[in-house]
């Protein structure tokens, strides 16, 4: 008798543990995820499989150009066919909406390469980025940083590493906004012409005093002036520095008026495009339209780091897809 009392209530307690509201949840939830998408023999497995060459862009490796040195590789896009088969299953027709793509890696990144300075990302890429130098121009700091908060924007901010030493606060303040901050060298020499030692030491110590600051390493050099030697480039790449010069020019420093200063990046900027720029009256009163104009011509605005990657930016629109 005690036998059968006992499992009894071991059969009600488990018909209770099964039939409970999380219990079915979670069975549920095994059961959404359980899909055969392996089933190759499923003609909608088969459709999206076959139809997924229709779709795939190669990635581009990145490359050394003549003219304008490294360029950045670009990932390419294929079908993901166990993800969209999984997203149709349900309906159980080819939608093509409902396709998941996957990036590809190109071969070859920038970090493959030769050492060679970059002047500009993929020009496939719809994407520029925003070079700010800073050794002087506190003032216009401020309301340049509110601006990019405000449309939510990161930029690149190469830093002396002299005026970053003395305006420790500053540079913190760059650097907590969510803003990349690179090398500038430390006492803004020219960078083509000074000893290989003294071209090392500007580069360590500003990078020294950048990491002490944020507790971050750099990733990127910018020469003073624009001005290099292939040595500048190649010692830069022994302290594990990329060298980034830029592809427009706002020429802020000549005290252009806004109009002028949106009219001369308006007219030249394009995919993949660095824009040059530094702290100054006329680029903290155009920068909001600056921006502004820019999304407008459907060109995301990120660091460096992001417009040099390879990684895809914009959401793949089926017209892209090779449909030869």
């Amino acid at each position: 008798m005690k036998k059968m009392i006992h499992f009894s209530l071991i059969f009600i307690l488990a018909f209770l543990f099964v039939n409970n509201p999380l219990t079915n949840e979670y069975v549920s939830g095994l059961k959404s995820e359980y899909i055969p998408v392996t089933n190759q023999k499923d003609p909608l497995f088969k459709e999206i499989a076959s139809r997924a060459v229709d779709y795939y862009i190669p990635p581009q490796d990145a490359k050394i150009d003549r003219v304008w040195k490294a360029i950045p590789g670009l990932n390419g896009l294929q079908v993901d066919i166990k993800a969209s088969y999984k997203k149709m299953h349900d309906e159980g027709e080819f939608k093509e909406e409902k396709l998941i793509f996957e990036q590809v890696e190109p071969k070859i990144q920038l970090r493959n390469l030769p050492p060679s300075p970059v002047y500009k990302g993929h020009p496939e890429k719809q994407m520029v980025s925003f070079i700010i130098n800073v050794a002087w121009g506190n003032e216009y700091l401020p309301d340049m940083l509110a601006t990019l908060k405000k449309h939510n924007v990161s930029a690149s901010f190469f830093v002396e590493g002299r005026w970053a030493q003395n305006n420790p606060e500053l540079a913190k303040m760059i650097e907590s906004a969510g803003h990349e901050i690179g090398n500038h060298s430390y006492t803004h020499p020219n960078m083509g012409t000074i000893s290989s030692s003294k071209i090392r030491e500007e580069i360590r110590k500003t990078n020294e005093v950048i990491k002490a600051i944020t507790d971050k390493p750099v990733q990127w050099f910018g020469p003073p002036s624009g001005s290099y030697r292939d040595e500048t480039v190649q010692i830069a790449a022994e302290e594990k520095l990329g060298t980034v010069m830029w592809t427009v020019d706002t020429v802020d420093w000549k005290k252009p008026s806004p109009e002028q200063l949106l009219n001369r990046v308006l007219s030249k900027v394009h995919n993949g495009a660095l824009i040059l720029m530094h702290p100054t009256d006329p680029t903290a009163k155009s920068l909001d339209q600056l921006i502004i104009q820019l999304k407008q011509k459907n060109l995301q605005i990120g660091t460096v780091s992001e417009l040099l990657s390879s990684e895809r930016t914009i959401a793949h629109s089926i017209g892209e897809g090779n449909n030869n």
